[in-house]
């Protein structure tokens, strides 16, 4: 019977560096045989360690979370959110906490900020989805 697996950001990093094999293989083998779940914040976290300790391009960081993200055993909070917000980042400066705001924006929800790079942004995307 398979079991719930919440992973944390560095076994996913494992995972996607593949930095360290014995690791990597455990985080796959625990991928092959459960259902696994990445929450948000995890996603968070791990953009932030590649971004800013790795030095890896932001697209390179959508292409990789995203592929995880896709594994038909693993599961997040709000799918969709944490992709568009993935999406987001890839194409601006902007943060990731402000991205998956943008995430959300992109998944029907009302955005309020004052933050006037978000706020360009969401009407940006305002005027595309309009």
């Amino acid at each position: 019977m398979k079991k719930m697996i919440i992973f944390d950001s560095n076994a996913v990093l494992r995972y996607i560096l593949q930095d360290n094999l014995e690791m990597a293989d455990l985080a796959e083998k625990q991928i092959l045989e459960n259902d696994c779940f990445i929450p948000t914040e995890v996603i968070a976290e791990m953009v932030y360690v590649l971004s800013k300790v790795y030095k890896i391009p932001r697209q390179d960081i959508r292409a990789a979370i995203t592929g995880v993200l896709n594994i038909s055993s693993i599961s997040t909070t709000h799918y969709d959110v944490s992709t568009n917000g993935l999406e987001c980042f890839a194409e601006t400066n902007l943060d990731f906490v402000d991205c998956l705001m943008a995430g959300y924006n992109n998944g029907g929800y009302e955005v309020f900020t004052f933050d006037k790079d978000l706020k360009k942004y969401l009407s940006k995307l305002s005027w595309n989805n309009g």
